[in-house]
């Protein structure tokens, strides 16, 4: 199940927001709007936080722990990909040798673009 977490709940971050999202496709998806979330095997960002990319500010609304096994279609898509299946040989191409481990968690991190 899906946990949701506010800041004084969360552990402390093992790495900064301006990790969140390095790859340069990734970073095209989440400007054109394709890619609205990102998983890492860590927590990067506190909700509220912002991410900057190319002079565009994304702020983080949602930080929660889930499983590999818990991905649905609609997750992958909030990843900029078509299905799980898409995401998944994405992931492992990034980290060849990775096993893909159904009760492996990741920090899930849910972000909207900032309006004035």
């Amino acid at each position: 199940m899906t946990q949701q977490h506010n800041n004084n709940e969360l552990p402390p971050k093992t790495c900064t927001i301006e990790r969140l999202v390095t790859v340069p496709e990734d970073v095209e998806k989440v400007l054109a709007g394709k890619k609205t979330a990102t998983r890492r095997n860590g927590r990067y960002a506190d909700i509220g936080e912002i991410m900057s990319l190319q002079n565009q500010d994304f702020v983080v609304e949602k930080v929660y722990s889930q499983s590999l096994g818990e991905l649905t279609d609609e997750h992958a898509q909030q990843e900029g990909y078509s299905n799980v299946e898409e995401y998944k040989q994405s992931i492992l191409s990034y980290h060849p040798g990775m096993p893909w481990l159904p009760q492996m968690r990741v920090w899930v991190h849910e972000f909207r673009p900032v309006t004035d």
